[in-house]
């Protein structure tokens, strides 16, 4: 069973086609580098410090070193890199990809991928740019198919290998194919080495989308240890594995440091609250939600909704029911619907004020899908002794349906 927890968006990982820096094919012109995939908000930077490197290479008239990103790997990097007499035409992909013009870019892979005088570091190269042409024109499955291929030849150096490796993972990750992404995700890291924080997460979060929880919590808890700064995604989704597996001391405790990291973030706070409830520590769950009322962060009718049951299932919590549906329908926020009129109007009756409770079940009772709110309606008119507005109610409700109609019968007689 899902967790009641709000977890993030758990693959929602930036594989944008961006180029940076890697090694280039030895026949092509020394601007020339391969794409990988590159993670969040670095790509538009690796981009523009290619670029700033790019042009002083040229100026300088060398090529520039590449950094090795897999010092660990078990895999061998092949010796043999680009053709001398694939060079223009590796020359003409880079360019159309550098150009952002990926429909050329991927006419330029495949004449490529056709020729027969083609080695394979040749045809990975191009298969592993196509499918980043593919995926920057939103053709997902062709960038699925054209990286696999790239892995396939298995003729690329360690760093773009292994990062189409794990782009591969990532897109069958996002498309919730996760045995897939799993199986890739065993292969990069038996082939690189890899202890970054950022690839152990991937797993832990996509172990997670699995429901194999027992399993995501030592990946997620690995990969927060790894990190200076672990992304609070991380931290949401070691917190509902825990939640998930019955964990529920270790998850509330979770929540209550990621709350207090981050008091003024809405999704922190109300997971908080969720974890309270499950623990059955009602009031500290209410505590939680008033603190975000108050602070004008309930935006959504269930979240006001959610409070409203808080308050009525407390012992002496009328009042506050009262107030907090008052204020959401007042701020337009709380559907005026039959359940919050219904909610309204026994908050006010089991408060000892009848005037305020019948006027929110003339609001209910029209609203209602049978007549048992205005049976509801005519008792209270009748204990106030305004029986003709009883017998009125009751003639209203066994026209609408009631299960007892002697009841509603009863006031009328009287």
């Amino acid at each position: 069973m899902k967790s009641t927890l709000h977890t993030p968006a758990l693959i929602a990982l930036a594989v944008a086609a961006a180029l940076a820096a890697g090694a280039a094919p030895q026949a092509a012109a020394a601007n020339s580098s391969p794409a990988i995939a590159v993670q969040g908000d670095q790509a538009n930077e690796c981009q523009r410090s290619r670029r700033g490197a790019d042009r002083r290479d040229r100026d300088s008239g060398r090529q520039a070193p590449v950094e090795e990103r897999y010092p660990d790997a078990t895999r061998e990097s092949p010796k043999e890199g680009a053709s001398a007499r694939m060079g223009q035409r590796l020359n003409r992909l880079n360019n159309a990809m550098n150009d952002q013009d990926y429909a050329e870019a991927l006419v330029q892979a495949q004449d490529i991928l056709d020729q027969d005088r083609a080695n394979d570091y040749d045809k990975a190269y191009a298969s592993n740019m196509a499918g980043h042409a593919s995926y920057n024109t939103d053709d997902v499955a062709g960038a699925k198919r054209y990286i696999a291929q790239a892995i396939e030849y298995d003729a690329l150096d360690n760093n773009n290998h292994l990062q189409a490796i794990l782009m591969l993972a990532q897109l069958h990750a996002q498309d919730e194919e996760n045995d897939q992404a799993l199986t890739l995700l065993d292969r990069y890291f038996t082939e690189s080495g890899s202890k970054e924080a950022n690839d152990l997460a991937l797993r832990g979060q996509v172990l997670y989308q699995a429901e194999r929880y027992e399993e995501a919590i030592p990946a997620l808890r690995e990969a927060i240890d790894a990190a200076e700064e672990p992304n609070s995604s991380w931290t949401q989704a070691l917190m509902a594995s825990y939640a998930e597996t019955g964990r529920e001391a270790e998850a509330t405790a979770l929540a209550e440091q990621i709350a207090s990291s981050a008091p003024d973030d809405k999704r922190s706070q109300m997971n908080l609250a969720s974890m309270y409830l499950q623990m059955d520590q009602v009031d500290k769950a209410v505590a939680v939600m008033e603190r975000l009322r108050a602070a004008g962060q309930l935006t959504e009718d269930r979240e006001y909704r959610n409070l409203m049951a808080m308050h009525l299932n407390n012992e002496g919590g009328e009042a506050k029911a009262i107030e907090v549906i008052n204020e959401g329908l007042s701020k337009g926020v709380l559907e005026g619907n039959h359940q919050t009129y219904l909610a309204l109007a026994q908050a006010y009756y089991f408060s000892d004020q009848p005037e305020p409770a019948i006027d929110a079940y003339r609001k209910a009772a029209p609203l209602a899908d049978n007549g048992e709110t205005f049976l509801n309606l005519a008792r209270v008119l009748y204990g106030e002794g305004r029986e003709a507005e009883a017998a009125e109610a009751a003639r209203q409700a066994i026209a609408k349906g009631v299960r007892n109609e002697q009841d509603a019968r009863r006031i009328i007689g009287n």
